[in-house]
């Protein structure tokens, strides 16, 4: 009868540790020049998210192409939509902004967008000491007297020492121009909708959709923002939300319209006995 070959088994688990001892501790694997399309989904949020940073504040719709490019995603406005939900339902307001922005230009809508005014730098070799009020030529009080010519002249070139002014950090806004006009306002009793579903669409001078049009809802002391565009498949100018029963809101769009108040969910009721709460439907349009 063979024997085992306890010689040889020694020798491969030998192997297979000093291996994995190897791998994992003495050289383990370092990704190096990853591309983008390789990271994990919250790295990629992370990626759309500064670059909708980077086109609000400079508004190169090129250059924000070739970058979401690089994620590999099917439809990237679509991407930029879901992940505006989710960082809406995280209360991230300002990335939200700037990710629906970046979607509306991405849809090419007309939406013009203004990057805030770059503060220019000042570098300690430009600044100039300012001259003593005792050294600086008078002022001529007529046409006929002259400048003292004895004292070096202040040149248009020469900088002053100011207070650093921080860069403005407001996400920009489509530039609209006149308010919208609430054209519609229709109560509806529909129970294959959600109770309470308040409906929202945003139209421009042409009667066309316009997404990234932020929508603003109070009610009693409560303030909340949603923005169309974030369900295409319901309309590029559609958005909703869900209202409370017996609590009154009031709609405007954020960029200037008319007011939307007193909606309060209407109590509806079923052909078989059953109440449910119905909604509205606000349709906004741009005057030409």
């Amino acid at each position: 009868m063979s024997r085992f070959p306890w010689g040889v088994f020694l020798a491969l688990l030998l192997g297979f540790g000093a291996g994995l001892a190897y791998a994992w501790v003495i050289s383990p694997l370092q990704v190096v020049d990853a591309v983008p399309s390789a990271l994990r989904d919250d790295f990629k949020d992370q990626y759309r998210s500064a670059i909708a940073a980077a086109y609000a504040g400079a508004g190169n719709i090129e250059r924000a192409q070739a970058r979401l490019a690089l994620l590999g995603d099917t439809n990237s406005i679509e991407a930029l939509n879901a992940q505006a939900q989710r960082l809406l339902a995280n209360g991230e307001f300002q990335s939200a902004d700037q990710v629906v922005l970046l979607s509306a230009a991405l849809q090419g809508n007309g939406i013009a967008l203004v990057p805030p005014p770059s503060t220019p730098s000042m570098q300690p070799a430009d600044i100039q000491p300012s001259l003593p009020p005792s050294t600086l030529s008078p002022i001529p009080t007529s046409p006929t007297q002259e400048i003292f010519t004895s004292t070096p002249e202040v040149t248009p070139t020469q900088t002053f020492a100011v207070a650093a002014t921080p860069r403005p950090t407001q996400t920009p806004i489509p530039t609209i121009g006149v308010s919208f006009k609430l054209i519609a306002q229709e109560s509806l009793c529909d129970s294959n909708l959600p109770d309470g579903l308040l409906q929202v669409l945003v139209l421009n001078s042409n009667r066309r959709q316009m997404p990234g049009m932020g929508i603003r809802i109070t009610w009693e002391t409560n303030e909340d923002r949603f923005f169309t565009g974030l369900k295409p498949e319901l309309g590029n100018g559609y958005a909703d939300f869900l209202m409370t029963p017996n609590i009154a809101y009031s709609v405007q769009l954020a960029q200037g319209s008319d007011v939307a108040s007193g909606l309060i969910a209407p109590a509806c009721q079923t052909s078989s006995g059953e109440h449910y709460s119905g909604g509205f439907k606000l349709t906004f349009q741009q005057p030409k």
